[in-house]
């Protein structure tokens, strides 16, 4: 198999392929030592996010350092090294009745590329996203030194902020090479049950009537496209459990509500293809209806096939435009999408576009304590030697 040696477009001089902690550290040290500036890439599934680095010399491929460290069945605990693919995780884990309740929209992802982006799907409703489930993390900092934080046991918190600063920190602030995670038991049942909506605004009254019953969906997610609105949840428990909230699901999505054994089509997936534009948005709860609204309002305005597909039930939304858009035409729905994010108390960024839409717009838009966001990169990374401009404000 020929590796890439470049991300996002940019061409690196060397590929290094460590298969430990350790080799990855060593790596690591010698990239400092020589002023060279390296990325760590994983599966590669979300290599085009974000910007690309602004100087690259070295590719730390991780998918060497893979498989399982630890499974501690009776703590709901385990630990992962970054390099493993997540669907494999879920292998391993089922035989003891286990999950690792992270969903997959991009299939082949690994553990560590999946933490770098902090990317949960529609059942982060009710599991909680990537930070919530990472109890413990190793990571190698830019000086090739090893820093672990958290542990393996749920209820052990020291060092666990370290972890939450490498989730979504798009391998800027260091290295990850293991990953500590809390466990949950595979439900015995699950079921869908989808329902059209007439508008947002119908969309949004079934979702708050969800919201408001005592069903407790695992996800709540709205799919809009071509004027088209379907409103679809998934619970899961016990079969006896799974039957009586999937026919309340029934009653409050409305007419035309069906159940199922298997997710409607493009549950958990972004609604868009390799080389198009991707857009993440985010809104308060209550926002979620205006949301599409004004995703409709600007698809109408700008004569584009926006799409929308996302967790009504947690505000976290996302658009997908044909890589093909004329970059003027992104820019203006961009700008729209971000006023109307703003006025929901939310954020919009460009996860994924080409190069000719990255060079038009700001991908990340503005960004809150981006001051402290850069003080903490000049303590773990002064030389800027990681992933350098990957992430917001050049960081």
């Amino acid at each position: 198999m020929t590796v890439l040696a470049e991300i996002a477009g940019v061409p690196a001089a060397a590929v290094a392929s460590p298969a430990s902690t350790a080799e990855v550290a060593d790596v690591v040290r010698g990239a400092a030592r020589d002023g060279l500036a390296l990325v760590a890439r994983g599966a590669g599934t979300r290599q085009d996010w974000a910007l690309p680095p602004q100087r690259l010399d070295l590719i730390l491929e991780m998918s060497g350092v893979s498989g399982l460290v630890e499974h501690a069945a009776g703590d709901l605990v385990a630990v992962v090294r970054a390099g493993t693919p997540l669907r494999d995780v879920q292998e391993a884990l089922r035989p003891a009745g286990q999950q690792l309740a992270l969903d997959e929209p991009l299939p082949g992802a690994s553990v560590g590329g999946t933490v770098a982006v902090n990317a949960s799907g529609p059942r982060r409703m009710l599991y909680g996203t990537v930070r919530d489930l990472l109890i413990g993390v190793t990571v190698v900092r830019a000086d090739g030194v090893v820093a672990r934080a958290g542990g393996k046991v749920v209820k052990n918190v020291a060092g666990y902020d370290l972890g939450k600063l490498v989730a979504g920190s798009y391998g800027t602030l260091g290295v990850i090479t293991e990953c500590a995670f809390r466990l949950h038991p595979l439900p015995a049942a699950a079921r869908f049950v989808s329902a059209p909506a007439v508008g947002p605004d119908e969309a949004g009254r079934a979702v708050a009537a969800v919201l408001g019953s005592q069903v407790v969906p695992s996800a709540l997610e709205v799919d809009m496209a071509d004027g088209r609105l379907t409103v679809a949840a998934l619970v899961e428990g016990v079969p006896a459990g799974v039957d009586r909230r999937a026919a309340d699901l029934e009653k409050l999505l409305g007419d035309g509500a069906v159940q199922g054994e298997t997710p409607p089509p493009g549950w958990g997936e972004y609604p868009w293809a390799p080389g198009d534009v991707g857009i993440k948005l985010t809104c308060a709860l209550s926002r979620v209806s205006y949301l599409l609204t004004a995703a409709g309002v600007a698809a109408q305005l700008h004569d584009v096939p926006l799409r929308v597909r996302g967790s009504a039930g947690t505000g976290v939304l996302y658009a997908g435009l044909p890589g093909g858009t004329d970059p003027g035409v992104v820019a203006g729905v961009v700008s729209d999408l971000r006023a109307a994010a703003r006025a929901g108390a939310g954020h919009c960024v460009v996860l994924t576009a080409p190069p000719a839409v990255r060079t038009r717009i700001d991908v990340w838009g503005h960004v809150d304590g981006l001051d402290l966001m850069r003080r903490v990169k000049d303590q773990f990374d002064p030389a800027g030697t990681l992933a350098p401009g990957r992430f917001v404000g050049g960081i």
